[in-house]
């Protein structure tokens, strides 16, 4: 089996106690084994000695080690995206494929870098919420046609929970927005995004709000109430492109994304204005 190793800042967060059971339930469950973790600097839970006791897997003393070890990585930090370059800047040179949790990075400056510096290592890179991967978008998910698109989602925040709303929204949507909008209030953020051509989406954001998604494709209104199955076909997307070396997500998307994310964070601070990409 192809042994697999976890990366954090700190190790007991709620993407590493799940992930290893989607992991054995994947599809290719059975070709990976999660053998290895190392997390930067302990924080306010189970130090990395004993999360590695109650999951089965080894500690390792160091990114060197781990990235030596492992055939493939994660880098985790989900709600940490300002440390994702630094954590996988050894990674990234190894030429191991390399699964980066979401958000992806803080700007599109240092997304584009870190797709810049994998490429030049020879090094497979992907990022995604687990969103762009609900079973609700299966049909739809980067197929020509859509034109318009508006999601809702919640969250302990939009700058950490709105990479969701975003990552299904150019899913559907693909890239090319040029500018955003913020122009919502009393605790609910309503998001505008315009492209190039006649496309138009919309996100809004509050804190307690279920995961939807409508959409217009091809003149028809497409309803989405739910979103579901997203976890285990995220991990099952993982695997595959460890297996393969090919990320199912375009490099172009998760920029884009970044760039989108990055934007409705500054733009909340300058709202019924339009902001430029």
């Amino acid at each position: 089996m192809k042994k697999l190793g976890f990366i954090d800042l700190f190790i007991d967060e709620w993407h590493a106690n799940n992930y290893p059971a989607w992991i054995k339930t994947a599809r290719r469950g059975k070709e990976f084994e999660l053998a290895y973790a190392w997390e930067k600097a302990p924080g306010n839970g189970r130090p990395l000695k004993k999360w590695c006791e109650d999951f089965g897997v080894t500690p390792v003393k160091s990114l060197e080690e781990i990235v030596e070890k492992s055939d493939a990585l994660f880098v985790l930090a989900p709600s940490n995206p300002e440390v994702h370059r630094e954590l996988a800047e050894i990674p990234l040179q190894s030429g191991k494929p390399v699964f980066v949790d979401k958000p992806f990075a803080p700007s599109k400056t240092d997304a584009q870098a870190m797709f810049e510096f994998a490429t030049g290592h020879g090094t497979p890179l992907m990022s995604s919420s687990a969103l762009r991967f609900s079973a609700e978008l299966d049909a739809w998910r980067n197929k020509p046609g859509t034109t318009y698109v508006e999601t809702t989602g919640g969250g302990s925040s939009f700058w950490e929970y709105s990479i969701h709303q975003l990552e299904m929204i150019t899913a559907l949507l693909g890239v090319g927005a040029t500018r955003i909008m913020q122009c919502g209030s009393a605790g609910t953020e309503h998001m505008l995004i315009q492209y190039a051509d006649d496309r138009r989406a919309a996100l809004t954001y509050t804190a307690n709000a279920p995961f939807t998604t409508r959409f217009v494709h091809e003149g028809k209104m497409i309803v989405n109430p739910d979103c579901s199955g997203y976890f285990p076909a995220l991990l099952s997307e993982i695997l595959d492109f460890f297996a393969t070396g090919h990320s199912p997500v375009d490099a172009a998307q998760t920029i884009e994304i970044a760039a989108l994310v990055e934007a409705g964070i500054k733009a909340l601070d300058e709202k019924n204005v339009w902001h430029d990409l």
